[in-house]
């Protein structure tokens, strides 16, 4: 007797058949066995073929997915970059038809007239001396006035306020303290203000063309002894620097409850005045630690005015000016030039699984020390896929993870884990918050680069992100995070310059190394 064949019918059900039923006969006894076989078939659990081809399909279809959100942020970086190249390609070609026709651009902005044509005209200016001063910028320098003049912002300025003066102009160079070789490719000028395509890792001078007019003062909230410096520095100003002075609308409610002497005292209404700050105020002076350091350069979404940082915090890795002395800096920096800390800054978009495309992010955050990816209250571990410029880099099994500027290596970063990193050096860390692995240890990454955080969609629980410690977002299962370098540096003052000031602060602040000396009265080598 042949033994009976087993298949599966179109809804996976078992169907038998044996031979001699093919034969078109069966007996009893065969029929019997066919039973005992069905009813042994019947004990067994379903089959798990057809679940089993639905979920590697649905992972087939996550992998093409994530492909297709890779090629989509390379073709986003792509149009970028290509955006880029035709504004310096389409700038380079109206300034050779300008020598062509007139002869060699002169930079030169002695006089009150020349100065407002260099800083309100809104083309390539038309008429300029057919030689070029040396006292500008010299032949190597780039001076502020080597611009186009974007119409938009002079018409958006008028629509605000009247009160408001032109900047004022600088120029920028670098080398061993403040003197050397001059490039050209480090830092770039658009209407006056400083964007970097890459970092320099030489001193850096800033040399003040025309003398700074306007003066922004953000203090420390909640604190007696800021608000009565705050008070005391714009009387000073005002009165002997006759400089105009903005500071928060908080602020000036203060100043003017304590005297109507402060009337003179300038503010804003709304976050459209706040957009066009950078556009009208030449120094930002703040009262406080390296929280309102923080706090100006969230203030600014675009370029930002050279800081000047005063200590009056409990932590000072930023603020190197002391509040005692703080007319002797303000005039020393009124003066120019001084030596400037170029802080990058990280820009994030934030990916919702439902997008379209990676082109279809959320607005973009700005941070100046760190963003950071953790778990929340889950008790679940944190599970990151982590891509760089669309290469694999790990999955983060842990805490979280930290994304850092170099500015924030003394942050949240140093106490995870992570080294401490001069400012001026160009990178991005990549430091984990207790791994569930002891061979996971951190990375510095070039700053060119962009970073992916994604969860994955067999991830326990959700992440949150959150941006300088604040405006904390959920990322649930297919969300991610794209984090790039800004093109907007925070410029801030230094008081002697940043490798002097950066040291200074380790040891003053961490105190790095701090031991007792070994005792000289032992045994020496003979």
């Amino acid at each position: 007797m042949s033994s009976p064949h087993i298949r599966l019918s179109k809804q996976g059900r078992p169907t038998f058949m044996s031979s001699e039923l093919q034969n078109g006969y069966m007996d009893l006894h065969s029929m019997s066995d066919s039973e005992k076989v069905v009813h042994e078939l019947l004990l067994q659990p379903p089959a798990k073929e057809v679940d089993d081809h639905l979920i590697e399909f649905s992972e087939a279809m996550r992998t093409v997915a994530k492909a297709l959100r890779r090629v989509a942020e390379g073709k986003a970086c792509a149009q970028a970059e290509a955006a880029e190249w035709k504004r310096k390609y389409e700038l380079e070609r109206a300034r050779n038809l300008q020598r062509e026709h007139t002869g060699p651009l002169s930079l030169d902005c002695d006089s009150e007239v020349d100065r407002t044509k260099c800083t309100n005209d809104q083309s390539v200016p038309k008429h300029f001396p057919s030689e070029r001063p040396e006292k500008c910028c010299g032949k190597n320098g780039i001076c502020s006035h080597e611009v186009l003049r974007n119409g938009e912002m002079e018409s958006n300025s008028n629509n605000v306020s009247n009160r408001f003066r032109r900047k004022a102009s600088f120029r920028l160079s670098w080398g061993c303290n403040g003197s050397g070789q001059h490039k050209h490719d480090i830092v770039s000028f658009e209407r006056g203000n400083i964007t970097t395509a890459e970092r320099s890792s030489k001193q850096i001078s800033l040399k003040w063309e025309s003398p700074p007019q306007t003066l922004l003062i953000l203090a420390k909230p909640n604190s007696v002894p800021v608000r009565l410096l705050c008070a005391e520095m714009v009387r000073w100003l005002t009165d002997q620097k006759k400089i105009e002075i903005f500071v928060e609308p908080r602020v000036r409610t203060e100043l003017l409850t304590e005297s109507s002497y402060f009337s003179f005292v300038q503010s804003w209404e709304d976050d459209k005045e706040i957009s066009l700050l950078h556009t009208k105020v030449d120094l930002i002076v703040t009262l406080g630690g390296d929280g309102t350091v923080l706090w100006a350069a969230s203030m600014f979404k675009g370029p930002v005015p050279p800081v000047v940082p005063f200590s009056l915090g409990s932590l000072g890795f930023m603020t190197s000016f002391q509040c005692e002395q703080y007319r002797e800096c303000l005039d020393s920096i009124l003066r120019g030039p001084i030596s400037i800390t170029l802080r990058h800054r990280l820009q994030c978009h934030v990916v919702r699984d439902a997008a379209k495309d990676e082109l279809e992010t959320e607005e973009p955050i700005l941070v100046l020390n760190e963003v950071t990816i953790d778990r929340g209250i889950s008790s679940y571990l944190t599970n990151l896929e982590c891509y760089c410029d669309s290469s694999f880099v790990t999955s983060v099994q842990g805490d979280g993870l930290i994304i850092s500027t170099t500015s924030g290596s003394t942050a949240y970063s140093l106490a995870a884990g992570g080294s401490m990193v001069h400012p001026q050096v160009p990178g991005i860390l990549f430091t984990p918050i207790c791994p569930h692995s002891l061979s996971f240890r951190p990375l510095i990454l070039p700053e060119y680069v962009t970073l992916r955080v994604q969860v994955p969609y067999n991830s326990r629980g959700h992440a949150w992100a959150s941006f300088d410690g604040k405006d904390r977002k959920k990322l649930a299962a297919g969300d991610a995070l794209v984090i790039s370098m800004a093109p907007w540096p925070v410029p801030t003052a230094c008081q002697v310059d940043s490798t002097n000031d950066f040291l200074r602060s380790i040891h003053e602040g961490l105190h790095w190394n701090l031991r007792k000396n070994q005792s000289l009265d032992g045994p020496r080598d003979s």
